[in-house]
């Protein structure tokens, strides 16, 4: 090798680490684990523990917000992209002149 060549000095064995002790594997979860969990997610379906905090008007609020999403939701079910492409283009059509991109070029 020659004096100039600037990966001289790079090491050219495999990495090691410096102990293994720092380097932990991932435990797998327990079938028990998980039936625990879900137990405790059914307990909590059926017995509800919350104090109720939020007003009468933060309570009509949320009400108002998940009607009006699941009427957008429904909404959009409603009408395939076939549909809302032809919908989108008949809008277009409607529009004036005023909103065309203008021609620009020396020759007519």
């Amino acid at each position: 090798m020659s004096d100039d060549d600037p990966y001289a000095v790079a090491a050219k064995s495999k990495l090691t680490l410096k102990s293994d002790s720092g380097v932990k594997k991932k435990k797998k979860k327990s079938k028990k684990l998980l039936e625990q969990v879900t137990k405790t997610i059914e307990e909590e379906k059926q017995e509800p523990k919350k104090v109720q905090t939020k007003t009468k008007a933060e309570l009509a609020f949320l009400q108002q917000q998940e009607k009006m999403q699941t009427k957008r939701i429904l909404e959009k079910a409603c009408m395939t992209h076939k549909e809302r492409v032809e919908k989108f283009n008949q809008h277009l059509d409607g529009l004036t002149e005023h909103f065309d991109i203008p021609k620009v070029s020396w020759t007519k």
